[in-house]
């Protein structure tokens, strides 16, 4: 048995609603990190058209700001967001 003193899940009893917001949000920051990835590589192979790649751009962008107003909404900060997955490391990357 590990001694190691990381929480792995830090839930507060007074405030389920806003642990619960936690959860949901890094899911979906997770899901939206990804969908950027996946764009950006299918703007470098050169899979779309310009007018594409900018409608994607545009999209992108809104869903990023709209993850903020989110996080604001129910008092979370971007850097809240993310689960410690022990030696694998935090689910959302800082630095991709």
């Amino acid at each position: 048995m590990s001694t190691a003193t990381t929480a792995r899940v830090d839930l507060d009893p007074a405030e389920p609603a806003r642990d619960l917001a936690c959860l949901v949000l890094t899911v979906v920051e997770l899901l939206r990190q990804l969908m950027e990835r996946q764009a950006i590589r299918r703007i470098d192979r050169g899979d779309l058209s310009p007018d594409r790649e900018e409608r994607l751009g545009t999209a992108l962008m809104l869903l990023d700001e709209r993850m903020t107003q989110l996080c604001e909404s129910h008092g979370i900060g971007r850097e809240d967001l993310g689960l410690d997955l022990g030696p694998l490391g935090t689910l959302l990357a800082d630095d991709w």
